[in-house]
């Protein structure tokens, strides 16, 4: 009896000593433990050189738009900022809308330049900027000016995503990206035809298809083709429903309603 309990107590202490041999690898197999991954994943994704490159194209674009700011006809920048609410869009319009008549050529750069920065650079407040255009500009103008823009902005974030874009995409939507990755290999055929889907309905939002576009080795002329024609409906609603804002406050300051 007593030799079985110390071959029962050997036992033990050889499948402890797998068990610590396991741990300290990583699990069977040598694989990393759920708890390590997590670990990982919460780190940010950029190495020190592609954040530097990020940082190094940022000002770049920035430097180029204070440059065309600094050539514009002087104005009361206080009064110049960009709308977050329907009320600042309002008093934006009112203040722009003598600014724009005057200098027209130049408030257009300015108008694109900024449209063009925003939505390269993901900052949020493009819907206000295409408002604006119906406002300013009406219908056709105003759908020509948001549609050029957004198309030249997603192009110029579909090169910064191929760029540095991979582990940030990687890093914030990976169920995303695994999906769109398998739809775009068994779509490769048509895939003009599934970007236009994709663009006219809200299955993708837009800016995850801008950055995960060249992660998934779609050709840039079919990015493009989609861009510029499927933006065309949403943007036409913005538009139009900037004109309607702005015949709303002409209709308020004139006080007939």
């Amino acid at each position: 009896m007593a030799a079985a309990r110390n071959v029962a107590v050997g036992d033990g202490g050889l499948r402890l000593s797998r068990d610590e041999e396991s741990v300290g690898s990583g699990g069977e197999g040598g694989k990393e433990s759920p708890s390590a991954k997590r670990f990982k994943s919460d780190r940010f994704p950029l190495t020190r050189w592609e954040f530097v490159a990020f940082v190094g194209v940022f000002l770049l674009f920035a430097s180029g738009l204070f440059c065309i700011y600094l050539t514009m006809p002087p104005a009361d920048y206080g009064k110049l900022k960009l709308p977050r609410t329907i009320a600042e869009l309002r008093t934006l319009k009112d203040n722009l809308a003598m600014y724009a008549s005057d200098y027209r050529a130049q408030f257009i750069l300015g108008y694109c330049s900024t449209y063009i920065f925003m939505q390269t650079f993901m900052i949020p407040g493009t819907i206000f900027m295409s408002l604006l255009a119906g406002a300013l500009f009406g219908v056709i103008r105003g759908l020509v000016l948001v549609v050029f823009n957004a198309t030249i902005g997603a192009s110029c974030c579909f090169f910064l995503s191929k760029l540095i874009g991979r582990p940030i995409v990687s890093w914030l939507w990976p169920d995303k990206l695994r999906f769109f990755q398998a739809e775009i290999g068994k779509r490769r055929e048509k895939l003009l035809n599934y970007m236009l889907f994709l663009r006219i309905t809200p299955t993708l939002p837009n800016l995850f298809i801008n950055l995960a576009s060249p992660i998934v080795d779609i050709p840039f002329h079919i990015f493009f083709c989609a861009t510029l024609i499927g933006l065309i409906p949403a943007s036409y609603i913005t538009v139009r429903a900037g004109l309607a804002l702005g015949d709303l406050n002409e209709f308020m300051n004139e006080g007939t309603i």
